[in-house]
């Protein structure tokens, strides 16, 4: 073997010593660079796995939060519905107790009014049957001193 190195002037030494310094320097640069790198990369590819992490657990807080105010949208939707119905409840039943005490108003007012007629009414056949009395008793009257 050493006159293969021979024919092709290779010194065997030479490449023993260069063979070592590769396998030292393939060796610092394993410690030094290498694993140092490597570590860089794994502690991102961690970070960076969180991240996604994080944000997967953001968007089901989101979607949460969505649904939560839909539902507090919707509750707060019926429950306005729900208080504009009583209140229109509550409305037409105050409308019909005006209605009603209105109409009861007014009756009374009608049989005020008609009892004041008839008062007026009596009141004045009463005085027609004294002044016809009073009349009938001066054309007695004239009669008599006539005679």
């Amino acid at each position: 073997m050493s006159e293969l190195f021979a024919a092709f002037g290779v010194n065997w030494k030479l490449l023993l010593v260069q063979a070592v310094n590769f396998g030292l320097l393939l060796s610092a640069l394993t410690y030094f660079l290498y694993k140092p790198i490597l570590k860089i990369i794994d502690e991102r590819r961690e970070q960076v796995a969180e991240g996604v992490r994080k944000a997967e657990q953001a968007d089901k807080k989101l979607i949460d939060a969505k649904k939560k105010g839909d539902e507090l949208v919707g509750a707060a939707a019926r429950e306005a519905e729900q208080l504009a119905a009583t209140a229109r409840t509550r409305a037409e039943e105050k409308g019909s107790e005006i209605v009603k005490s209105a109409e009861s108003k007014a009756q009374g007012l009608l049989r005020d009014a008609e009892a004041r007629a008839e008062e007026a009414k009596r009141q004045a056949m009463q005085e027609s049957s004294k002044e016809i009395a009073r009349a009938a008793m001066l054309a007695a009257e004239k009669i008599l001193r006539n005679t």
